[in-house]
């Protein structure tokens, strides 16, 4: 003998009350073609109506009007007691007889658009007044009571919902546990988004409780490591980059095309397009190639030149980032190698036709740069906790920086010492950059011992060189860029043998004396920013 299949939760009347109205007439007819009475408030129920669909007020299920600016209106007994009363419990039934409640089988609410009003810069005021109250109150009575009620909070699920309700006249549990769940995860992430916001709103850099919460935008094949699940969320913040992007052609894009394609494209804009082209290769998540040419008439062709010959080997398989629109040239020179994925503000119609023939090749477009020294927060998991801190955001200009050698650095020398030191807030630490001409001739990432940083970089140099044909190490009349201070001489003395000629480090080492002599004794330019950029 088997057991009877679970009969479906009967839908009989829906409170649907929505801000985004996505889909809500075909959810409003269908559902009154089942049967259903509709029951609204506000905009939902004269958009309803608009549709010739016959809706009840709520006003009328609370026998109160809507008031308070809409602040007051589904907050009442009749409608919560519609939600959470328990149909197989004796006494709620006798509750909802004496009071005349009626019970609510669906509730459909997506809530005020809180984070866009955010997103868009809104002032003070109107955030508050987009901080939803009633909805939240709402979905979390539905989901608790999902024995008997199913809630919905995305026009993603109105179709299964539907189409189960058309198919049987109700849903099954397992369908209002999912939904239950995906509930209850939006009013977590809605609270998140507000608590986020408030505390610096008013200046509280560590609130004693810290949430952060995200929308599924797509479930990986798997994270860093094929036995590894994986998904990528975003956050709504619409920050330029690999979350906002739109994907022209190419394969899915897996968890490590989205950690690099992020570090190379939060790289690249940190060199302002009014400058000149820039371009920045990536591979795990650090810069093998960069370059920004400053002079009239130059192309992104021309910087993806300068910064793939910093580092051929490691480009093959790496991630391309732009700084300006991609055009054919550089489209072609980029299918040169295989490559990633590439990612810009944007791609001509010559640019798209070259990779149509690179079939996996991934060609994003965001629109627009993201701004290198807008405030956010970063985080990273522990065991039993997180940290967070401030985005390192950290900016030093020419006038900041602090002469400590007899030698000053050439006005040649302090470009190149600026354009290493950007470059150098990217590459994990310990890193080294040695840079001349607006391109990276060296990159030393990742070391334990500031010194083997200085030497792999200076090595990376040396076999470029030889691979393309040149007389000497591209790392002679270089200048170099130390992402912390050189805690010995020994360092900054591998650089000087490799060939540089000036450095950038923040300083601060009890032995700065003795590397400052170091550099004196060999006739280096020597700065000090008094700012230090790990990156771990």
């Amino acid at each position: 003998m088997t057991d009877a299949a679970p009969v479906p939760s009967p839908i009989r009347r829906a409170l649907i009350s929505v801000s985004d109205k996505t889909g809500l007439e075909e959810l409003g007819r269908r559902l009154a073609a089942a049967g259903v009475e509709l029951v609204s408030t506000g905009g939902t129920a004269k958009a309803l109506r608009a549709a010739g669909l016959a809706v009840r007020d709520v006003a009328e299920l609370t026998g109160f009007p809507e008031m308070m600016d809409g602040r007051v209106k589904t907050l009442h007994p009749m409608v919560h007691g519609g939600l959470l009363a328990m149909r197989g419990n004796p006494e709620h039934v006798v509750a909802m007889a004496v009071h005349g409640i009626a019970p609510i089988d669906l509730l459909v609410v997506n809530l005020y658009p809180f984070e866009a009003t955010v997103a868009r810069g809104a002032d003070y005021d109107d955030c508050v007044e987009n901080i939803d109250i009633g909805g939240p109150a709402m979905i979390r009575a539905a989901a608790k009571n999902h024995a008997d009620v199913t809630v919905v909070v995305d026009a993603e699920d109105y179709e299964a919902v539907l189409a189960e309700i058309e198919d049987t006249g109700g849903t099954s549990l397992d369908t209002r546990k999912r939904l239950a769940a995906a509930a209850y995860a939006r009013t977590a992430a809605y609270d998140a988004a507000v608590s986020g916001w408030m505390a610096a709103a008013v200046g509280e850099a560590t609130p004693r409780r810290r949430a952060f919460a995200g929308t599924l935008a797509q479930t990986l094949r798997y994270g860093e490591n094929p036995h590894q699940r994986a998904a990528f969320y975003v956050d709504g913040s619409g920050r330029p980059g690999v979350a906002t992007a739109t994907q022209l052609q190419g394969k899915e894009l897996s968890y490590n095309n989205i950690n690099d394609t992020d570090a190379a494209y939060e790289l690249v804009a940190a060199f302002d397009p009014a400058d000149g082209p820039a371009v920045a290769i990536i591979k795990h998540a650090n810069p093998c190639g960069v370059a920004q040419i400053i002079s009239p008439g130059a192309t992104l062709l021309d910087a993806y030149g300068k910064a793939f010959d910093c580092d051929r080997v490691s480009a093959f398989g790496g991630i391309v980032a732009l700084n300006g629109p991609l055009d054919g040239p550089t489209a072609e020179q980029i299918a040169e190698i295989f490559t990633e994925v590439v990612i810009a503000p944007e791609a001509d119609a010559a640019a798209r036709a070259v990779f149509v023939a690179k079939k996996n090749l991934r060609l994003l477009v965001t629109g627009a740069l993201p701004d290198p020294r807008a405030p956010r927060l970063a985080w990273r998991q522990v065991a039993g906790g997180f940290l967070v801190q401030d985005q390192d955001i950290g900016h030093v200009a020419p006038a900041d920086l602090k002469v400590v050698t007899k030698r000053a650095p050439t006005q040649a020398e302090l470009a190149d010492l600026m354009f290493a030191w950007t470059v150098a807030k990217h590459v994990k630490s310990n890193a080294i950059v040695y840079a001349k001409g607006g391109a990276t001739v060296g990159i030393g990432a990742g070391q334990m011992s500031r010194v083997d940083s200085t030497r792999i970089a200076a090595r990376k140099s040396a076999d470029m060189a030889e691979a393309l044909g040149l007389a000497e190490p591209t790392a002679r009349g270089s200048v170099v860029a130390s992402d912390a201070f050189f805690p010995f001489p020994d360092g900054l003395i591998t650089a000087a043998e490799a060939g540089a000629t000036a450095l950038i480090q923040p300083g601060g080492s009890m032995r700065d004396a003795a590397v400052i002599a170091a550099a004196d004794e060999r006739g280096l330019a020597m700065v000090f920013t008094g700012q230090r950029h790990f990156r771990h």
